[in-house]
């Protein structure tokens, strides 16, 4: 450290004591302290405190509501819808797999081109409700066959 020089003060010097540099030591590595670790699932959820609300407008909302009497017969439940006699040949009645039935047992079975005009439907669509419908789940003996002019034909074995 040196001091500088003021009024009649000569200068002063003054050596710090050498300090010896030693290597840093490795320190010993920290052990953290852990808890013991849990299962591994989400928290259980709290129980609601609150009760479900009445529907608004309902009759259990409205005092002085009477349930209905439901232990003598009903006017509904005497009448019936009187079906048509042709059920069958109506077309908003029939499904598309009763016209594809009925489209393949006739004599000469019934061409993709016929079944995809009459039901609507694709050709694969077509194809894969011959195979898994008809042949494997109705377990019906479906029979592919071409014509003279080339398009495949199919019929329902008898």
């Amino acid at each position: 450290m040196k001091k500088s020089k003021t009024q009649n003060q000569p200068t002063i010097e003054v050596a710090a004591p050498k300090v010896e540099q030693q290597a840093p030591q490795p320190e010993a590595p920290k052990q953290a302290v852990v808890a013991e670790q849990g299962a591994q699932v989400a928290p259980a959820k709290a129980a609601s405190k609150k009760g479900a609300s009445p529907k608004k407008d309902s009759p259990k909302a409205k005092p002085g509501a009477r349930k209905a009497d439901t232990t003598g017969p009903t006017k509904e439940a005497g009448k019936k819808t009187a079906k048509p006699q042709g059920a069958a040949a109506t077309g908003a009645e029939r499904s598309k797999k009763d016209i594809v039935l009925d489209l393949m047992r006739r004599p000469k079975g019934a061409t993709l081109a016929e079944l995809m005009a009459a039901t609507s439907w694709q050709a694969h669509s077509i194809r894969g409700f011959i195979s898994g419908t008809l042949g494997k789940r109705l377990d019906l003996p479906v029979v592919s066959g071409k014509r003279e002019d080339g398009a495949r034909v199919y019929s329902l074995a008898k």
